[in-house]
């Protein structure tokens, strides 16, 4: 096992003037599991293959522990890769298929045999190991994958989106084994993944990049609590995050006929370049029904109403919204502001709700650049 180091690592690739990836600065520990996540097109799978050795870093380095791996080959980094395609050979066995690397590499048979039936009990693949790829599910067959990256015993596992091409429900059940076998045998990896719910729920930490450049680096419950702008605060959580832009008016921000009370560091920290806005955000479940009479409430007229038992989700659009310029709603563009509310107090579409932000339940952001504004 080891540590993983990007040093301003940048990749620009030919004919664009713009990095992929653009001065990449990241730590990661010894045994850590590391999430790359982003929209499609922020760099998060350049990172990956810059680290494994697949794409040229254009300036800076890359350390695999005290290790200067930058200009090295990838078959001499001390790597195994599982791909969002599982690669297997059609005509081998499950068996054959996990050891093929070590047998090319001229490893001993006894040796060989003895490494794939030790991942094979892992993974829960013992009675496929005599099986041709064509005979088994989705699921398995990514399992064989990684027992092909187990048996290697490398420094570091990069995962390319190993999920994408299973269902949902297979999607939930293999996340869940992966992240519990990372755990078990100890060894660094580096996820890639479009998904912040996959992010949220595999990582001992996050990295958020985009456009190419790292946005925050943290914990899934400091993405979640702490998010460092309103790019990471609104990509990450689901449903997303309600946010947008308000007016402030002295200590108050308003949109539509809501109205809410900002925060005194808030109000200290707003510049004249927020031009009077400032950007709030509030998840689902940061709201509360507000008290009658209150100063700080934000009136929702319900279009939709969604029962899951446990919970129940309304659908509405803030009262006087048409008015506004901007759109205010859960995700960037959105008109539409998720609340999340107990089960047994379920409005009707066309009823307005009043909530109001529970203490210390908001979000506040720069209009001019997005930065937070809060110190939660």
């Amino acid at each position: 096992m080891a540590t993983v180091t990007f040093k301003s690592a940048t990749r620009i690739y030919p004919g664009s003037e713009k990095p992929a990836v653009d001065g990449l600065n990241l730590d990661i520990e010894d045994g850590e599991f590391l999430v790359l996540v982003g929209p499609s097109g922020c760099g998060k799978s350049t990172s990956l293959r810059m680290l494994a050795g697949l794409e040229e870093v254009d300036s800076g380095r890359i350390y695999i522990g005290d290790r200067d791996v930058t200009d090295v080959t990838p078959k001499d980094r001390d790597i195994a890769m599982v791909f969002q395609n599982y690669a297997l050979y059609p005509h081998m066995t499950v068996a054959q298929n996990m050891g093929f690397a070590l047998k090319i590499a001229g490893t001993d048979k006894e040796e060989i045999d003895r490494r794939v039936l030790e991942a094979a009990k892992i993974l829960d693949l013992e009675e496929y190991l005599e099986r041709k790829p064509k005979a088994l599910s989705g699921g398995q067959r990514q399992r064989v994958a990684m027992g092909r990256a187990i048996v290697r015993q490398p420094q570091v596992f990069l995962m390319d989106e190993p999920l994408s091409n299973l269902d949902a429900k297979l999607r939930v059940q293999t996340r869940t084994q992966i992240a519990s076998l990372q755990r078990r045998l100890g060894i660094t990896t580096v996820y890639v993944t479009h998904d912040q719910t996959e992010a949220l729920t595999m990582g001992d930490r996050i990295a958020v990049l985009k456009d190419g450049l790292l946005q925050q680096v943290g914990t899934p419950r400091d993405m979640y609590d702490s998010p460092a702008n309103r790019f990471v605060a609104g990509f990450i959580g689901s449903p997303a995050m309600n946010i947008g832009s308000w007016t402030v008016n002295g200590n108050q921000a308003t949109f539509g006929d809501a109205v809410t009370t900002l925060p005194d560091d808030v109000v200290a920290a707003l510049r004249p370049e927020d031009d009077g806005k400032v950007i709030v955000g509030f998840r689902p479940e940061n709201l509360e029904r507000a008290a009658e009479g209150s100063d700080s409430q934000i009136p929702i007229k319900v279009t939709f109403v969604e029962e899951l038992g446990s919970d129940a989700y309304i659908y509405g659009k803030i009262v006087g919204a048409e008015r506004e310029a901007e759109t205010f709603g859960s995700g960037d563009g959105s008109d539409q502001v998720v609340v999340r509310i107990p089960p047994n107090e379920v409005p009707k579409p066309d009823d307005i709700v009043r909530v109001a932000l529970k203490n210390h339940g908001g979000h506040f952001f720069s209009h001019a650049d997005g930065s937070t504004l809060t110190t939660r």
